[in-house]
């Protein structure tokens, strides 16, 4: 299926928006059309329009009354996770040593890693996620069998082995110079082969000492069209201890600093108890701070804060499931409980903003925007078919809704996978209905 026609309820950003009134952000079209070839957008208007484009042989898929979007982004979650989601615990800490250390060192077994892998780029695409910036474990067998399977689904994704060499229990640490050496090799054989992208990955500042933090700067040095991906200020819990192991420095955001890895292409997971100097300096180094409303939630880690970090510093910012910390594959419910998080807060998060973020908006912040995020005309086709009726509540609740905005906020409060009727990845169906 070189190229086809897919018709629907077109809906694509174009920047943010600064309101609900704003309809110069997005393109929408009711009776909308995109031509696929091979794998790209190579136009997008309005059907009547575009079937003037094509031949009486060129495949016409019809998904009217359904709104088409561009693919989901989720820029920070755990692949190796997915099995200690919804494990009780009191705090982040206890939760990784009670679950999440033990469940991670099951990794070596690369048959086991396989299968995780499976169900976890499943349940990415049953939820319309089409793009990924995701954590493995310190096993090679994990980041193998993540981009393995990756690469078989087509789907541009990023990953990179966890580098650990303190602070967990002994199957799950490496040294500075294996970590350096694993990550090496594995950057070598999976950054840009295909849709592949690599992320020099330390967990945090707790489990990494200062010989490992050194060697980490070097790989990224030599490496910078790899991304970095790490946590930050996510508990108090975490934050006291990170004061004890780090003495000299001023605050968290300092060691990271210190070590030169801030960045572009820098993304920092949690960022909820930032001071005024971290907020300053992320934003100065055009680092990402990622917004991970369920499991910031679940674990009772705190409150994001996103006006402090936007409204005066311009820091740029994505929005993440984090699972396993987090309770859900479904970018909705994570703009659903982003939602509830900023209300919480008296801060405005409106549908148009949830959808923006979760689309062009995490692209940019993955520096993915001409790739991915937007139906513009050169970028990949991963799409989504999105169903505003999908439940019997959808459909009762859908008969009062009166223009695009409260149709949103339905998808994102309401919906779930079942309101995402398929996924194109690369213009390919990939949604197994």
């Amino acid at each position: 299926m070189n190229k086809f026609i897919i018709r629907g309820r077109i809906l694509s950003f174009n920047r943010a928006p600064t309101s609900l009134n704003d309809g110069e952000s997005y393109y929408y079209d009711e009776d909308g059309a995109l031509i696929i070839n091979n794998g790209l957008i190579e136009d997008i208007g309005n059907f009547t329009e575009l079937k003037k484009k094509i031949t009486k042989d060129d495949l016409t898929i019809d998904h009217r009354p359904n709104l088409i979007l561009p693919g989901f982004i989720d820029p920070h979650l755990h692949f190796s996770q997915i099995q200690v989601i919804a494990s009780y615990a009191s705090n982040l800490i206890e939760w990784l040593e009670k679950y999440t250390f033990l469940e991670e060192q099951r990794f070596k077994d690369i048959d086991y890693a396989k299968k995780i892998a499976k169900s976890f780029f499943d349940q990415l695409i049953n939820n319309g996620t089409t793009t990924a910036a995701s954590f493995c474990t310190i096993h090679p067998e994990s980041v193998e069998s993540f981009f393995e399977e990756s690469s078989r689904r087509n789907m541009l994704m990023i990953g990179g082995k966890i580098m650990m060499d303190r602070n967990a229990p002994v199957g799950l640490l490496d040294t500075a110079q294996k970590g350096y050496d694993e990550s090496k090799s594995l950057i070598n054989k999976w950054h840009g082969r295909g849709r592949q992208l690599y992320a020099i990955s330390p967990r945090f500042a707790i489990t990494s000492s200062n010989e490992q933090l050194e060697i980490t700067k070097t790989l990224l040095k030599e490496h910078p069209e790899c991304y970095l991906q790490t946590h930050l200020s996510e508990n108090m819990e975490e934050i006291k201890l990170v004061k004890k192991l780090f003495p000299n420095c001023k605050d968290y955001t300092d060691i990271y600093d210190k070590y030169n890895l801030l960045g572009s292409k820098s993304l920092f997971g949690h960022c909820i108890h930032l001071s005024e100097r971290e907020i300053e300096l992320i934003s100065q180094s055009r680092s990402i701070a990622i917004f991970c409303p369920t499991s910031n939630l679940f674990l009772g880690s705190g409150l994001y804060k996103l006006q402090n970090l936007t409204n005066k510093n311009s820091l740029r910012t994505a929005l993440a499931t984090d699972i396993g910390g987090g309770t859900s594959f479904s970018m909705l419910k994570t703009m659903d409980e982003a939602y509830k998080v900023l209300q919480l807060q008296n801060q405005r998060f409106t549908p148009l903003n949830s959808f923006y973020q979760s689309t062009l908006g995490n692209a940019k912040a993955l520096s993915l925007e001409k790739k991915i995020g937007s139906l513009e005309v050169g970028t990949d086709a991963d799409l989504i078919i999105l169903s505003s009726k999908a439940t019997s509540a959808m459909k009762t609740r859908m008969e009062r809704v009166v223009n695009l905005s409260e149709e949103l906020f339905v998808l994102q409060t309401m919906g779930d996978d079942r309101s995402v009727l398929q996924v194109y990845i690369k213009g390919v169906p990939s949604k197994k209905i």
